[in-house]
């Protein structure tokens, strides 16, 4: 009987030894994990500032396309601007160049009644002279 004591004492003695290095090695184990954790949530970190550093240039290239945009728009509202302007100084100059055409048009008329008012009165005058030729002096 002396010996199963002694067997049990050693098998005790035996997993009293063997629970430190079993807790090492879980505790190594653990580690480990812990360190695979961190590397794995630093990586992730990286992707995610990757992805909001790729976000924020995809923003500032939105931001100056609109930019742009609203330079286009204006510029295009400035020339439709301009082309109105243009548009109805045309048509003022086309009114003037009318009116002054008009205003030809009378004054050649009022002068060709001038004319035939003059050349009335020669003929009168001639007719009552009783010549052909007229005399001024």
């Amino acid at each position: 009987m002396n010996e199963r004591p002694d067997n049990d004492v050693l098998r005790e003695r035996a997993k009293a030894r063997m629970a430190p290095e079993a807790a090492r090695r879980e505790a190594e184990q653990f580690r480990r994990l812990a360190e695979e954790a961190r590397e794995a949530r630093d990586r992730h970190r990286e992707a995610l500032e990757t992805v909001r550093q790729e976000h924020e240039r995809l923003r500032e290239a939105a931001e100056s396309a609109r930019n742009a945009s609203e330079e286009a728009r204006l510029a295009a509202e400035t020339a439709r601007s301009a082309t109105e302007e243009a548009r109805v100084a045309t048509e003022e100059a086309r009114h003037a160049v009318i009116n002054a055409v008009r205003a030809t048009a009378d004054a050649v008329n009022t002068s060709l009644e001038q004319m035939r008012v003059v050349e009335d009165m020669r003929r009168a005058l001639r007719e009552i002279k009783g010549g052909d030729r007229l005399d001024f002096n």
